[in-house]
């Protein structure tokens, strides 16, 4: 039996993709069905204030694991050549983007746990296992359809002719079967390509898709204009399409829910639940007509840091162990994550001074979390970045802008840009240079993102000295709803 060693609990992630803080009944939406989460809410603490690293997937998701941001781990956009062969760009040649970088799941494989993973990798080179995990069964890019999805098995990539979210399941359920009479503790990661897009009705479970699209109002998102720099690459929810493109967002959320409910229930079937430890989250944000946007980061050009982008759901679970019923509004981090699982397990960080994460483990304890009172949460994407405190705001885009300034205090949805306010100027100078000291702190200047020309249409092979002068940041973009590349001030 897997462990019941009360020292060295069991360890499940689960990772969706681009779903929004916002987009669970238990953190207050009451149009979408997330009976999982929040079941998972009741036996748990809930993170109310929880930022990814980038708001994209490649980056976020490197900084999950490796603890570090996207300046010292060199991902600075989603990852769109070295995943498979299946892809055209650059021949399709593989790419260990994160080779030689300690992620938390090497920590645990050293220190005896069983690591597999399930679902979306989307750090490159899909087709061999990496980090220490032993399961791997991976998909083949990072995206794509629900049916039909390339798929890694053995090395080789095929299409799946599934449901994309239940073939993920399946095989998480496959590893938790093949651990169940292993003595050893088990790491497991199931990443979802769910909610993340395409959304028409052929791509999810008609019943699903059509619950929702006949009977939900979705007043939970707004309707607001276009913001100035949506994409045209965006799948855009206008008056004509909007209600389908909600329903397929909503549909996915529903059928993720429910695969992690699946697992949840072997957990306790076998008696593992009180031993394993359950995090759940997103890797960024998504807004779905908030600010006039759909997409995240890159729903904008430039990218944008708006909370919709950058906040992220998060819960963590372990009935009798973690408290229960909690919901916590410290400012927290994915780059908190992988410190918080080393020190509750009780295992060595040795890289701690080098990274910005800390640990947050005290919260699983019941205790409080002391030294956090002047916390700050950075994010950046390419050249631009952002600096937040309980109060204020600062966003800057180098070398030339446009800067923003919001206090969050009296604006918390971010509506008044206030850069260019006087009596505003001792505040954002102070941010900048916050901002600026931190990022000198942690950033590698061999992988610094300034000097990344990142458009958000993707990352072709490694960045700063490593790229060894390949231009490795996709420009095939014609970005802005008119099709001009003209950058807008607010």
């Amino acid at each position: 039996m897997a462990s019941l060693d009360p020292t060295k609990p069991n360890i499940v992630v689960f990772l969706t993709d681009d779903q929004g803080y916002w987009a669970m009944g238990c953190a207050g939406n009451r149009e979408i069905r997330t009976p999982t989460l929040d079941r998972l809410v009741r036996t748990g603490i809930r993170f109310a204030r929880f930022f990814c690293a980038s708001p994209v997937c490649s980056p976020a998701r490197a900084s999950l694991l490796t603890g570090r941001i996207p300046s010292q781990h060199g991902i600075h956009d989603w990852i769109r050549a070295g995943n498979s062969p299946i892809e055209p760009d650059r021949g399709g040649r593989l790419i260990e983007y994160l080779a030689g970088q300690i992620g938390y799941t090497d920590r645990l494989a050293a220190a005896g746990y069983v690591c597999g993973i399930s679902g979306k990798w989307h750090l490159g080179d899909a087709l061999h296992p990496q980090k220490g995990f032993t399961f791997w069964e991976v998909h083949a890019a990072g995206g794509g359809p629900y049916y039909g999805a390339p798929v890694v098995h053995d090395g080789a990539v095929y299409r799946e002719p599934r449901y994309v979210t239940d073939v993920i399941t399946d095989n998480a359920l496959a590893f938790l079967d093949s651990v169940a009479v292993d003595a050893r503790p088990f790491y497991l990661s199931v990443h979802y390509t769910a909610p993340h897009s395409p959304w028409g009705r052929d791509q999810h479970p008609a019943e699903l898709y059509d619950e929702y699209y006949d009977h939900c109002p979705f007043d939970s998102t707004p309707v607001e204009s276009r913001h100035p720099w949506q994409i045209n690459s965006a799948p855009y929810g206008d008056a004509a399409n909007r209600r389908g493109i909600l329903s397929g967002y909503f549909a996915a959320v529903t059928a993720a829910d429910a695969g992690m409910g699946r697992i949840i229930d072997w957990l306790e079937a076998h008696g593992l639940r009180q031993n394993t430890l359950i995090f759940f989250t997103s890797d960024n944000g998504m807004n779905m007509g908030h600010h006039g946007i759909y997409g995240k980061g890159n729903g904008t050009f430039p990218q944008n840091m708006f909370d919709t982008s950058v906040l992220v759901p998060a819960i963590i679970s372990r009935p009798g162990h973690v408290p229960q019923g909690v919901v916590n509004d410290d400012l927290l981090s994915h780059y908190d994550l992988m410190p918080t699982l080393l020190d509750y397990l009780g295992l060595p960080h040795p890289d701690a001074g080098a990274l910005p994460g800390r640990s947050f483990a005290p919260l699983l304890r019941g205790e409080p979390l002391r030294g956090r009172e002047h916390v700050v949460v950075c994010d950046e994407y390419g050249p631009v970045r952002m600096i937040r405190n309980r109060d204020w705001k600062y966003v800057h885009r180098y070398p030339y802008g446009p800067h923003e300034f919001y206090d969050l205090a009296s604006d918390p949805e971010e509506r008044h840009n206030l850069i260019d306010d006087p009596a505003r100027r001792p505040h954002i100078v102070e941010m900048k240079a916050a901002l600026e000291e931190w990022f000198f702190c942690y950033t590698d200047p061999a992988r610094d993102g300034v000097h990344e020309p990142v458009t958000g249409k993707g990352q072709l092979g490694l960045a700063g000295l490593a790229a060894k002068g390949e231009e490795n940041f996709a420009g095939d973009w014609h970005y802005l709803a008119d099709g001009s590349k003209t950058l807008r001030h607010n």
